[in-house]
């Protein structure tokens, strides 16, 4: 029997390919996720670019670990072991942020929320809206926007010098507004994101990982954006030492 020959001395090991099936997987989970709505498996397959057999099996899989669930007409959507999940992803930030994130927003009457950096998004990753206000501007959970676009990303960037981002080589140019942000202490930006909306931001520098972003986000608002930035800042830093 002939062995396949040896790769060279200091040869980098040959990359594995990567699994179809289970890309296919994720992608099917992002859709659901993204969706206003249920599906039916026919839409789901043509938002996949798959045939609808093949969306069926996949989600066969999913369904039987309950990342979605059918509903009476055989729609399907995220299910519950999503939540489960979801409970993991920066655990310890997530802990810290939450009674920043409630105080934020029944203090300024605004949804606040912590965006994650996530290659070249802000995905958010944890929101509370305010307790007793009927008009405000909804934030949910892996809601993602380009990080060089709205006050989180330029804030997420602010964490970092000028130097120290060019060296990560993201291939997202380092913003201006980052180095005000940067003395400042929070960001700010008006109809980046959604159109009439305004959002402002703090860094949040998480141990042994990537910076994070506390913000806001309204449409109108009686308090004085450096007061709510102020307010944000100082969030961010009592995050920091729960972090630390």
């Amino acid at each position: 029997m002939t062995l396949p020959a040896a790769a060279p001395a200091g040869a980098a090991p040959a990359q594995a390919s990567p699994s179809q099936t289970l890309s296919r997987g994720i992608r099917a989970l992002e859709i659901l996720a993204a969706a206003p709505g249920p599906l039916t498996i026919a839409e789901l397959a043509d938002a996949m670019g798959v045939h609808r057999s093949v969306a069926y099996r996949i989600l066969r899989t999913l369904e039987d670990h309950s990342l979605l669930v059918r509903d009476d007409a055989g729609r399907v959507q995220p299910g519950p072991g999503l939540a489960v999940l979801a409970r993991g992803v920066s655990r310890n930030l997530q802990t810290a942020a939450l009674p920043e994130l409630t105080h934020l927003a029944n203090t300024l009457d605004m949804t606040a929320f912590v965006a994650v950096w996530d290659h070249h998004d802000c995905i958010t990753l944890v929101t509370v809206e305010p307790r007793h206000s009927g008009a405000t501007v909804a934030q949910h959970p892996g809601t993602r926007h380009p990080i060089n676009a709205g006050a989180p990303g330029i804030a997420i960037q602010s964490a970092l010098t000028e130097a120290e981002w060019d060296r990560l080589n993201t291939g997202v140019p380092y913003r201006t507004e980052a180095g005000e942000a940067r003395r400042k202490g929070y960001s700010a930006s008006h109809d980046e994101v959604i159109a009439g909306v305004s959002s402002l931001a703090a860094p949040v520098r998480v141990p042994g990982g990537r910076p994070a972003a506390l913000a806001v986000v309204y449409i109108r608002s009686s308090h004085a954006p450096e007061t709510v930035g102020a307010a944000l800042a100082e969030s961010a830093a009592r995050i920091e030492r729960q972090l630390a």
